[in-house]
């Protein structure tokens, strides 16, 4: 490498971290990427063409200093690029594994666009996390003082989970109820083991435990307890719940066994992945291996479910998707890791219904792409007379999630929701219509990226601090003018 230490991307390649073979690491739920080297990191992060604008930094949701933290890592100085990177992300290991960079800073990289080929900006921030991790410079959360404040947290996903960091740090006292028995939400049971290994969540979950952070887990709140008993607990709320409910489809013969929901086949893997005892995976209900699976469905979870099927042992695994590769919702690269996994994706169909209980088939329709819609997209229409049937033993539907109802379950009609059922907040403060109670991630946007519930639960995070600084302020003039 020449003395310059940046805009390297003319003459040093791309290079990704090497991946495991296809046959080797489908039999497998271990990562599929290898760590880079520091000599690889340094000369990759040397490729940041520092632009004076940069698409990366602005692309990400969280406005990650990417260029600098690049510089830093070129320059050999690994512990400052950490610490400027968890400046403004909570978990940037974790982004570094999970974030569709294709997408967001990595698609938007002005050497992409000039043919040079992007940074690898995903793999260098997953590399120097760990790092950080090995050497000792992940901190634990140590306030320089403890407040009085409390506030309460409904979900351990991402989202709650980069609030509560941010308010312990604060020394605010924090709180969060979760359904489940493990914190961490879908990074935990939704997203397998080969995309993000446990340890790497569970580390982060013990982070906050050990700073002070309470979790009462196996808690459903409306059910073991009240959502006005958590508000009278506490200063502040903050609804992080995500969205779980499944979308099914409406065609005959769906309810027969055999076909069942994305999330549930994706958490019981990750359930025995814990080594927990899963009834539903043992008796063959929520198990793949030996059956000819068909996932239905485009995005990232229809991703997870067909990879985790190849890892289990089905004999095939198909992928239906009623739009093209060009339009389909999921990352480019996961489809691509699938595909090198023995995946087969059948685009253009959707199923029409099912055969058999339990399930022998689904009936598929062809389609091909018409007019555009009004939000641009070609709209999939159906080609008469070119039905088949796509043997199956296990169907999957990966058709997305929608919002629970929170009013009817909790008895809060004076939580506002929009038309889709997601709560109503601001855009700025994540404040919703109930005086002191704040909403953010899935639960607000929709189904969405964990980049975006961790940005929502820090910005929350942030108005929370506002909002007691401003009563403290108050408290304080009062007492004053009480002296007088």
């Amino acid at each position: 490498m020449s003395k310059q230490p940046m805009l390297q991307f003319v003459s040093v390649a791309r290079y990704m971290p090497e991946k495991r073979a296809p046959n080797l690491r489908n039999q497998d739920f271990q990562e599929i990427y290898a760590e880079y080297a520091e000599e690889k990191a340094a000369e990759q992060a040397a490729r940041c063409s520092q632009c004076g604008v940069p698409y990366c930094q602005s692309h990400c949701p969280l406005h990650n200093n990417i260029p600098d933290w690049l510089q830093l890592t070129a320059q050999g100085r690994l512990q400052e690029a950490y610490e400027l990177s968890q400046e403004t992300n909570t978990f940037p290991e974790i982004c570094g594994r999970i974030c569709p960079q294709d997408r967001l800073c990595e698609g938007n990289c002005v050497i992409e666009k000039s043919g040079h080929g992007t940074v690898t900006i995903g793999s260098v921030e997953k590399y120097i996390t760990d790092t950080a991790w090995e050497k000792g410079w992940v901190k634990p959360i140590s306030p320089a003082r403890e407040r009085p404040e409390s506030v309460g947290i409904i979900g351990a996903g991402p989202g709650g989970l980069a609030a509560a960091d941010v308010l312990r740090r604060a020394g605010v006292q924090v709180t969060i109820y979760d359904r489940y028995d493990r914190a961490g939400g879908l990074m935990t049971y939704g997203i397998p083991g080969f995309k993000l290994e446990k340890p790497i969540v569970m580390r982060r979950n013990e982070q906050l435990e050990q700073g002070g952070v309470s979790f009462r887990l196996n808690c459903e709140v409306g059910q073991d307890i009240g959502f006005e008993d958590i508000r009278a607990a506490h200063d502040a709320v903050l609804i992080a719940t995500g969205v779980y409910r499944s979308r099914n489809l409406e065609a005959p013969g769906v309810g027969v066994s055999g076909i069942v929901k994305a999330l549930d086949f994706l958490t019981a893997s990750n359930r025995k992945s814990f080594g927990d005892d899963v009834p539903e995976f043992d008796s063959g209900t929520l198990d793949a291996e030996g059956k000819k699976v068909v996932v239905i469905g485009g995005g990232d979870t229809a991703m997870d479910c067909v990879r985790t099927a190849v890892r289990q042992g089905a004999t095939s695994v198909k992928c239906l998707y009623r739009r093209d590769r060009a339009n389909m919702p999921g990352s480019q690269r996961e489809t691509q890791n699938a595909e090198e996994e023995g995946v087969e994706f059948v685009w253009l169909t959707a199923p029409r219904g099912f055969t058999g209980d339990p399930v022998s088939g689904v009936m598929v329709q062809r389609m091909r792409l018409g007019a555009p819609d009004a939000t641009g997209r070609q709209v999939p229409e159906l080609i008469e007379g070119a039905d088949y049937v796509e043997e199956a033993d296990l169907v999957i539907q990966a058709l997305g999630f929608e919002p629970e109802d929170l009013p009817r379950l909790w008895d809060q009609p004076g939580l506002e929701v929009t038309r889709w059922g997601t709560v109503k907040a601001d855009f700025r403060t994540h404040a919703t219509s109930i005086d002191g109670v704040y909403a953010v991630g899935d639960i607000v946007r929709g189904a969405s990226l964990v980049v975006w519930a961790i940005r929502d639960g820090r910005e929350a995070a942030d108005a929370m601090l506002e909002r007691f600084a401003a009563r403290a302020d108050s408290g304080a003039a009062a007492a004053s003018v009480a002296a007088e």
